[in-house]
């Protein structure tokens, strides 16, 4: 027998790591040929061990019992196990700010996976969203091809297929770059897509807006005429798109300083007015041209042969559209002209403009074009510039309990008029945006000692802060028949200023700010975008103090209790099918009142935050609040030894991996809780509670280093009986994690020779024990290195705590062992199991994954905060 090919996964051989230098194009990013196709066939988790099904039978039958109430109140459940998203490997980079809603895009340059509605995401490819190219020399067409995407079911008459051995692309967040050659006719075409998303930055990055700048380079010794149009239909490529009332209309704007000509589609989503803006950007050599409305549906003939007849778009569009039609020389013929004029003005009151479509009627679709043509001499380079824009700034979730402004609204106002002014403003302003990012990126770009894979993880996993269903609102109320922002006077002034925050726990997890997840993704806002992580911890805290008495059956065991209790830091802030903010812990599996881990991760978030911004009124604000979910905790402290104990089922985030009894991980988190805690009490100058607190901080560490550390590791947790107490956890320095990031040393709590010695052992096991170190870490294995097979959950490679393993070996000092660790993540993801720009929560050996498009994977940031704050001289260099 042949011997099986030996494939090279290290970090040397990477697949996705630029080899070679493309001009204006970055040295690193995540960069594949159209050619490039996911070798692995993936598959949602559907099929647990035969020895986890009897615990799983009585969830399953109260999971369908509320699945089955949902679909009949029209609703979706919040974790829809039965229509799972499957493996589509296409993923590029999204375009639009944060918050604002996002659309997906292809490598291939698909327009895909859309999330206009808010926090809901369709999986959808919409073909007639395209752009095509025409080429013409000595007055005729000699080319004409889309370039983006594959050929769907209609629009039969336009040339699909765009050879994929010409054609590159590459993805460095909030930007890429695709690069189209045509040989024969010395061609050279880059797409830079830009949005506006950088650091700091608290207006422009809530924008829903991006910019499409086409570099045509003529490398030949004949003068071209190129042009670029742009296609683009109502909806998100789903059934509501047939339903009647959409039509189109032109417009030109100089609002914002840039004059540009484009299209607009009216639109209704889900009883929430919605504008899609498509233009381009006026200059000297470059003429515009519109068309008001194709059939997305039909065959597409006649935008093709229009194109085809001269390269542009039949429309009065252009840039002589605001020249005098004859050239008045006399009085008479100005008076004349002026009189003409006012007629063509009262008559346009009265009548519909040519211009603008009709209404669609039930079942069809409208599509509409924005083409940009030039002329390219040999040796020459030119820009085409288009924008797409989408104005839907009045929102509500399902509930329609309250109505919304997106934050974008504070600037353009919530008319849904205002597609013209953004598509100005982002042609105008995209060079700003492009310079800002460039400053951000180029520290860490320029940076020989930080490995090239590493620079585009930390970049690219940045999209779910945009694509991670991302809202930033206002409250807003209705007053003299208008929908106006509300302020509330009890409203904390970061929420004012900034605006409410929340993102979804995962494009199938579709619950707001899930917290216990947050907690490892908060490094990203925190070091990029403060307010924002400030404004999510006060709605935190507000939600804390308040109680839900509406009773309920939880899934997992069947036990009754209440959504919300008093004083417990809740699992989430609600399901956008719902009313998030208003109805909070959407998650029903558990009575997560009784989670181990949220109440202490508020602790470690609060104390974390104020170490970076050092804002003292913030800690005040918080501390009555860390002073009831302290005093909540205390009651899992069961025999008074100072450590809280787990209750014997999956009391926290590791949901189906049971622990009882002290556990490594929660009895960590509680520790690093309480250092933090008597820190906080000590700055705020509550003496009696530093007392307190420290006597049970002293009790308690001695216990958890009797109870817990064997000699090589801290065990998972105490108990006897369970038969995994003894396996080695990739998490279970969580807590020592978050108390060194946060500036705060107590070698007394984790001895510094325990936490390398652990350290070491997990990247023993659970990292270098699978496929040599390349698959990251194994959330946990048994002490002989076996993979630890007493839960779903045991045996899953989670990304977001491989990142945080890799943080915390970056503090130690662990380098090498870090960048492996997290190296088995990324290449798993983004090159093996084409899961890039929709990064799970899980995969596993058997190529299966869990929860795509998940928040914890941010976690990256993680490992940069931690190089900066422990490693300054390799940052420096």
């Amino acid at each position: 027998m042949p011997k099986a090919q030996h494939i090279d996964h290290s970090p040397e051989a990477s697949i996705t790591t630029p080899k070679e230098d493309i001009a204006n194009v970055p040295k690193f990013g995540w960069r594949v040929n159209f050619e490039h196709e996911c070798k692995d066939k993936c598959d949602p988790f559907v099929k647990p061990r035969l020895t986890h099904i009897p615990e799983l039978i009585g969830l399953s039958y109260r999971y369908m019992k509320v699945w089955i109430k949902h679909k009949r109140q029209g609703r979706i459940m919040f974790i829809d196990h039965l229509n799972q998203v499957t493996h589509k490997p296409i993923y590029g980079c999204p375009i639009g700010g944060i918050g604002c809603g996002t659309i997906g895009r292809g490598y291939r340059g698909e327009f895909c996976r859309f999330q206009m509605v808010p926090g809901i995401y369709e999986h959808t490819i919409v073909p007639a969203n395209s752009f095509i190219l025409c080429i013409r020399k000595n007055n005729k067409t000699v080319y004409q091809k889309v370039l983006t995407g594959g050929k769907g079911k209609h629009l039969k008459s336009w040339e699909w297929g765009f050879p994929r051995q010409n054609a590159t692309y590459h993805a460095l967040y909030p930007r890429s770059w695709t690069v189209y050659d045509i040989p024969e006719f010395n061609l050279k075409l880059t797409c830079r897509q830009i949005s506006p998303v950088f650091p700091h930055d608290y207006k422009d990055t809530s924008f829903p807006m991006a910019v499409f700048v086409w570099s045509v380079e003529n490398m030949g010794t004949d003068s071209l005429d190129v042009s670029i149009t742009f296609t683009f239909k109502n909806g998100r490529g789903v059934k509501e798109d047939l339903n009647p009332g959409n039509w189109t209309e032109p417009f030109e704007s100089e609002a914002e300083g840039q004059k540009v000509a484009g299209m607009m589609i009216r639109q209704n989503i889900r009883d929430m007015n919605c504008t899609y803006g498509i233009a381009g950007a006026f200059k000297d050599d470059v003429d515009v041209s519109t068309k008001s409305q194709f059939n997305p549906k039909g065959s597409g003939q006649d935008l093709w042969e229009d194109l085809s007849d001269d390269g542009k778009l039949k429309s009065s569009t252009d840039q002589n559209k605001d020249q005098p039609i004859v050239n008045c020389k006399t009085l008479c013929s100005v008076m004349l002209k002026v009189l003409l004029n006012i007629i063509q003005f009262l008559l346009n009151l009265v009548l519909p403009s040519k211009e603008r479509s009709g209404s669609t009627g039930k079942g069809s679709e409208i599509g509409t074009a924005v083409c940009l043509y030039t002329t390219v001499k040999p040796g020459d380079k030119k820009d085409l510039e288009f924008t797409l824009t989408w104005d839907m700034p009045v929102i509500h979730f399902k509930a329609r309990k309250h109505t919304y402004l997106r934050r974008y609204a504070r600037w353009f106002g919530n008319s849904g008029d205002a597609c013209p002014k953004l598509c100005s403003y982002a042609l105008k302003n995209y060079p700003i945006w492009e310079t800002k990012i460039e400053e951000w990126q180029k520290p860490i770009l320029s940076n020989k000692n930080l490995p090239s894979w590493y620079k585009s993880a930390l970049f690219n996993e940045l999209y779910f802060v945009s694509d991670g269903g991302s809202l930033w609102l206002d409250m807003a109320e209705e007053k003299d028949g208008q929908i106006q922002r509300k302020i509330s006077p009890t409203e904390p002034e970061v929420i004012t200023e900034y605006g409410k925050f929340g993102y979804l726990e995962g494009h199938e997890y579709r619950m707001i700010n899930t917290y216990d997840v947050h907690h490892y993704a908060s490094f990203a806002f925190i070091m990029l975008w403060p307010k924002i992580q400030l404004s999510i911890q006060y709605d935190m805290a507000t939600a804390v103090a308040s109680e839900d008495t509406t009773p309920i059956v939880f899934c997992m065991e069947g036990n009754r209790g209440i959504y919300k209790t008093k004083n417990a830091v809740p699992h989430d802030l609600g399901d956008p099918e719902d009313e998030p903010w208003d109805k909070v812990n959407a998650y029903i599996v558990h009575p997560t009142h009784d989670w181990k881990d949220l109440n202490l991760k508020f602790i470690l978030q609060t104390y974390r935050d104020y170490s970076q911004t050092q804002d003292i009124d913030y800690l005040k604000d918080m501390y009555p609040v860390c002073q009831a979910v302290m005093e909540h905790a205390r009651q899992w402290d069961t025999d008074g030894d100072g450590l809280i104990e787990n209750g014997g089922y999956a009391d926290q985030t590791f949901d189906a991996w049971t622990m009882t009894g002290v556990s490594a991980y929660c009895g960590g988190l509680w520790l690093a809780a309480l250092k933090m805690y008597i820190e906080i009490s000590r700055i705020v100058g509550n003496t009696e509670e530093v007392k307190k607190y420290t006597e049970i901080l002293d009790k308690g560490k001695e216990a958890f280093d009797k109870k817990l550390w064997n000699g090589s590791y801290y065990n998972y947790d105490s108990s006897t009986t369970s038969g995994h107490d003894d396996s080695v956890m990739a998490d279970q320095l969580a807590g020592h994690w978050f108390l060194r990031a946060s500036g705060l040393e107590d070698a007394t709590i984790f001895p510094p020779t325990h936490v390398k010695t652990a350290l070491k052992t997990i990247f023993k096991n659970n990292v270098m024990g699978f496929e040599n170190g390349n698959m990251g870490a194994i959330n946990g294995t048994r002490p002989d290195g076996k993979m630890d097979m007493s839960s779903v959950q045991s045996e899953e490679f989670w990304v977001g705590v491989t990142y945080a393993l890799a943080a915390n070996m970056i503090q130690e000092g662990m380098l090498d062992e870090a960048f492996q660790t997290a190296w088995g993540a990324y290449h798993t993801c983004w090159e093996t199991y084409g899961l890039q720009f929709q990064t799970p929560e899980a995969y596993m050996l058997d190529r299966n994954y869990r929860s795509l498009g998940y928040m914890r994977p941010l976690c990256v940031w993680a490992m940069q905060w931690a190089l900066e704050k422990f490693h300054p001289q390799i940052m420096k260099s």
